[in-house]
């Protein structure tokens, strides 16, 4: 079999340079390998053009090829590839690598000429807070046991002490309270400065009979028992003194059966909601079979009623009116800076997802009217390559892109939590498929985490294995995507599926020294010092088996991160000549440890579990 020889090419502005109608390209081989041609691959028109590349300077081992090719003028995306000819022989380079033949169009480097994520998002390190479980500030506003019900005559709130065990799954996980609020995210803004954070996501904090809030009942008001309007206001001004950002939950596909406009426990005083009131004027705000009481719910569940999309009166409330709630927290007094779409890619018209696309692009041109810089964020647990071309979102809570393939790496499982063991090949094969599907701008603004509150907690998930723990934060620190934390992930905070990732944060770990605090508040502090991290390329160098080791590069900056995932301690020859780096001295940024490169080939031995992010001196 023939050795594929080494291509290469990035998709930062060192490698891309567009212009009004055209795009510079450059790309770099191995100096002695023989090439009688490049040519970049591009569809002006959807109709073939090969444009020939020119050899350009060498620099030692590399040699450079440069090329201009027409952007696309029937629509904003411009696809392309190279093809490197070798006597008989030719090599395709592309998004997933390089293969002997011409590749498939999904996997062909994309740009977007129009639709572009906002410049600020890839510099941010998020965190995101379940707000009922993060901190009480105000015990007055708390809700008390038997306050209210969440269903009719059924399902009693019931306040729990802070950090008591919450229940088992199916239990009480809705109507268990443990008076987090907005107060108590507010005191804690130190010591989020102090981890380093610069973006706070939170899930959903408007008026609603649940702790997690995904059964909203007004749109317009904060819940009482988080605080009020005009304090959060107040605290998104304190976030922006502090240069930090804020981006909500938008729960747009569905409303709760409490809800006003539903009422399905008859508690209006005045307009009758649709429940049991064919005549309501709220009627067609839901989607109801016939006068009776049938109606489409979210997935098939009853409690949580799926809006009626092609109602003018719903697209006007949410999206399309000047007064729509989407716009209203993006102006002042509130002026968040993204929205979080809940379940976006189920959200259209009838009973699923007829004209999503619409939609979306229609939530995002409302956000955009009123902040063309906001973060148009979608939840999607599996591939939304479809969603992420830029017209419709800046970014998605990349589980298919990140966590997936991270967890079946580092926890042998899959979302399902089924047995998943994979090799670093694999991994590597499994991460730039789903990452060559979409624009660069747009990987840049994949929301990355390894857990979230609707997934096990990722160090529960390792059995408590806080050394692969800190390797997966590596990780997600190291890699191409903007970082989020779920809250407490820097103190150890374990937990197992929903309720039990909820957990409220135990404040007395945050009391004393942490070493997984200290850990997170490293990669935080290099990742926010490095623009190769936030906005760089990305080239694999080593991937074998359980240990791999990619870089990051900037300009003249670069970043190695080197992962062994293996217990026992393994040496690998690291390709730096790839890089431009012959004769370099590096050193560790967790450990201030340094290592030489000799003739372009790092010779290093790496511990059991070992994790390193190299930067040259």
């Amino acid at each position: 079999m023939m050795k594929t020889p080494y291509l290469y090419h990035g998709q930062d502005a060192f490698w891309v340079v567009p212009n009004p109608h055209s795009m510079m390209l450059t790309l770099v081989s191995e100096s002695d390998t023989l090439i009688s041609a490049i040519f970049i691959r591009c569809e002006p028109d959807n109709e073939e053009k090969l444009v020939d590349m020119e050899r350009g300077e060498t620099r030692g081992r590399l040699q450079y090829w440069h090329g201009e090719i027409p952007l696309n003028n029937d629509k904003p995306l411009t696809h392309y590839c190279f093809k490197v000819m070798q006597n008989s022989r030719q090599w395709w380079l592309h998004g997933n690598g390089i293969s002997p033949r011409v590749p498939g169009k999904e996997s062909h480097f994309k740009y977007n000429r129009q639709d572009q994520p906002p410049a600020w998002v890839k510099q941010q390190v998020f965190y995101q807070i379940f707000p009922d479980r993060f901190a009480n500030g105000d015990p007055s506003i708390s809700v008390r046991t038997g306050e209210y019900c969440l269903k009719g005559d059924k399902r009693p709130t019931l306040a729990k002490e802070w950090g008591e065990s919450v229940s088992e799954h199916g239990v009480n996980g809705p109507n268990e309270f443990y008076g987090g609020d907005l107060k108590g995210i507010h005191d804690k803004f130190d010591y989020l400065q102090e981890l380093g954070v610069t973006a706070l996501y939170l899930n959903p904090i408007f008026t609603a009979p649940s702790n997690h809030k995904y059964d909203t009942t007004d749109y317009q008001q904060i819940d009482p028992h988080l605080g009020t309007n005009a304090q959060f206001a107040e605290m998104v001004a304190d976030l922006h003194n502090r240069d930090m950002k804020i981006m909500l939950d938008a729960v747009y596909n569905h409303t709760s059966v409490n809800h006003p406009w539903f009422d399905m426990y008859q508690c209006n005083k005045g307009e009758p909601g649709a429940y049991n009131h064919p005549e309501s004027k709220y009627r067609h705000y839901y989607q109801f079979a016939g006068n009776g009481n049938d109606y489409i719910g979210w997935n098939g569940i009853a409690t949580l009623p799926k809006l009626n999309f092609s109602n003018p009166e719903v697209q006007n409330y949410i999206y399309a009116g000047e007064n729509a709630v989407i716009k209203q927290w993006l102006r002042p007094p509130y002026n968040v800076d993204a929205w979080r779409f809940d379940v976006i890619h189920m959200l259209g018209e009838g009973a699923g997802a007829t004209n999503n696309a619409h939609y979306v692009r229609a939530f995002r041109d409302s956000a955009k009217s009123v902040n063309p810089d906001c973060y148009v964020l979608g939840e999607h647990f599996f591939e939304a390559s479809n969603w992420l071309q830029g017209d419709q979102e800046d970014g998605a809570m990349n589980y298919y892109g990140f966590a997936h393939p991270i967890r079946a790496f580092f926890a042998q499982k899959d979302i399902a939590y089924h047995n998943c063991q994979i090799e670093a090949e694999e991994l590597v094969d499994w991460l730039n498929e789903a990452r060559s599907k979409i624009p660069w701008l747009n990987q840049l603004s994949q929301l990355n985490q390894l857990d979230s509150h609707d997934t096990m907690r990722f160090l529960t998930m390792l059995g408590n294995d806080s050394e692969t723990m800190q390797l997966a934060l590596l990780m997600l620190f190291a890699y191409i995507g903007t970082p989020c934390i779920y809250y407490g992930t820097e103190v150890a905070l374990e937990g197992g599926q929903d309720p039990d990732n909820r957990r409220c944060f135990p404040w007395e770990r945050a009391e004393h020294s942490h070493p997984m605090f200290e850990y997170v508040q490293k990669l935080i502090g290099i990742r926010k010092a490095s623009k190769s991290l936030q906005e760089g390329s990305l080239q694999w160098l080593v991937a074998e088996h359980q240990h791999l080791a990619f870089a990051r590069t900037l300009n003249n900056e670069v970043n190695i991160c080197l992962i062994n995932n293996s217990s026992n301690a393994k040496t690998i020859e690291v390709p730096l000549w790839q890089l431009g780096l012959e004769d370099a001295l590096l050193k560790d940024q967790l450990t201030n440890d340094e290592w030489q490169t000799k003739d372009g080939i790092l010779s290093i031995t790496l511990a059991g579990k070992e994790g390193l992010l190299l930067t040259t001196v």
